[in-house]
C-alpha cells in the first residue's frame, strides 16, 4: 500500500473543532423551535376561532361584519399585543370572552416568545461553560483516533481495566461512530485526527497516551506523525492493517504497532491447528472477563517476581525494551524499573508491591 507524502503540520489556525460532551445532547435547536413555533399558531388559531364564533360582538371600524379574515388579523394584533384598534370587542360577551380567554392566550403566546429566546441564550451559555471546565480538567487522559470497530474495542479494554469515561476523548468524524461514542458516555470531537487543531482540541499536549485506530493505514501514519510531533511523552499504540506498512508507523514515533489483518490470520490459524489454544487467545483478548494479562512496575532490585506478582503467573518481564521469557534465568533476577507482564483471572488482578 502507497502512503503519500505527509506533510508537516501547521501550528497557524484558528479552527475549532465541534465537541461534544455526553449527558449534553438535548433535543435540536431547530426542533425547539419548530415546536414553540406550532405552539404559537395554536393560540393564534384559537384566539381566531373564539373571535369568529363571537364575531357578533366585535365591531370593526371599517364597517361591516367580522369575517374568518378579520378574526385572523384580530387574533395576530392581539397576542402580539400590536392592537391597532380597528377590530375590536363591542358586546359585554366579547369583553368577557376577551378577558377569560384571549388575554391568558395572549399572556401565554408572550412566554413561549420570550421563554424560547431566554433558553437559546441559556443553553449557549451552559454549553460553553460545560466545555470550558471540560477543558480545564482534560490532563493524563487518553485520546481514541476512531471510533469504528478497533477503537470501540480499544474502549472497551480501556473501560474494563479501570479507565473512567471522563479520561477517553473520542476523535472521528463520522455522525454515526460520534453517536456510538456519545451513547457510551464519552466526549467526542468532530474531524480528522490528523489535523492539528482538532487533536488540540483533543488536548493533545496533555494526554498520557493516543490510540489510532482509523480505517486506513496511510490515515494512522498521518495521525501518528502529528500526535508525536505535539507530545513527545505521549505513549502512542497505532493500528495498521498491512504488515509492510507498520514499519512507517514505528518510525512515525508510535511506541507499538498492531498488525489487525496478521494478527487475525494467526488466530485463525491456530484456531484450526490448536483450538483449545485459540479459545484461551480469545479469552485473553477480552477485557474483564476469563483471563486477562496485568503489568506491573518492579520498585526495587532483588526482587522474585513472585514477590512482585503475589503468586500470579509471570509470562514475561521487559527489561530496557527487551522481553525476557518467564524461562530466561535473566528474568530471575529483577531490577529496578523490569515490568512484569503476569496472567491473571478477571477481576483479581494481583497486587503490587508497596
Amino acid at each position: 500500500m502507497a502512503v503519500p507524502r505527509i506533510p508537516p503540520p501547521s501550528a497557524s489556525s484558528s479552527f475549532a473543532a465541534p465537541v461534544e460532551l455526553p449527558g449534553a445532547r438535548e433535543q435540536a435547536a431547530g426542533r425547539r423551535i419548530a415546536g414553540r413555533v406550532l405552539i404559537a399558531v395554536a393560540i393564534v388559531v384559537f384566539v381566531a376561532l373564539v373571535t369568529w364564533l363571537g364575531r357578533a360582538g366585535y365591531a370593526d371600524v371599517a364597517g361591516g361584519q367580522i369575517s374568518l379574515l378579520d378574526a385572523f388579523y384580530y387574533a395576530t394584533v392581539t397576542v402580539t399585543t400590536t392592537g391597532y384598534g380597528d377590530v375590536r370587542p363591542e358586546s359585554d360577551t366579547a369583553r368577557l370572552v376577551t378577558t377569560i380567554l384571549v388575554t391568558p392566550a395572549r399572556v401565554l403566546f408572550l412566554i413561549v416568545l420570550v421563554g424560547t429566546t431566554l433558553e437559546l441564550l441559556a443553553e449557549r451559555t451552559r454549553t460553553a461553560y460545560r466545555l470550558a471546565r471540560w477543558r480545564k480538567t482534560l490532563k493524563n487522559h487518553t485520546i481514541v483516533c476512531g471510533f469504528g470497530t478497533k477503537g470501540q474495542s480499544a474502549v472497551h479494554e480501556l473501560r474494563a481495566r479501570g479507565a473512567a469515561p471522563s479520561e477517553l476523548v473520542i476523535i472521528d468524524a463520522r455522525p454515526e461512530a460520534r453517536e456510538r461514542a456519545l451513547a457510551a458516555g464519552l466526549a467526542v470531537i468532530a474531524g480528522d485526527a490528523g489535523s492539528v487543531d482538532v487533536l488540540r482540541e483533543a488536548g493533545i499536549e496533555q494526554a498520557s497516551a493516543v490510540v489510532v485506530a482509523p480505517d486506513r493505514d496511510d490515515a494512522a501514519v498521518l495521525i501518528t506523525l502529528t500526535a508525536r510531533e505535539l507530545n513527545p511523552a505521549a505513549t502512542i499504540v497505532a493500528a495498521v492493517r498491512e504488515e509492510e506498512n507498520a514499519h512507517l508507523l514505528r518510525q512515525g514515533g508510535a511506541n507499538n504497532v498492531i498488525t489487525s489483518s496478521g494478527a487475525a490470520g494467526r488466530l485463525l490459524a491456530m484456531g484450526i491447528r490448536s483450538p483449545t489454544v485459540a479459545t484461551v487467545l480469545e479469552d485473553l483478548l477480552v477485557g474483564g472477563e476469563g483471563l486477562d494479562l496485568m503489568e506491573y512496575r518492579v520498585e526495587h532490585d532483588g526482587m522474585t517476581p513472585a514477590e512482585v506478582a503475589d503468586g500470579a503467573p509471570v509470562i514475561a518481564v521487559v527489561r530496557d525494551h527487551t522481553t525476557l521469557r518467564f524461562d530466561d534465568p535473566r528474568a530471575q533476577a529483577l531490577q529496578a524499573g523490569d515490568h512484569l507482564i503476569c496472567l491473571c483471572g478477571s477481576g483479581k488482578p494481583p497486587t503490587p508491591p508497596a
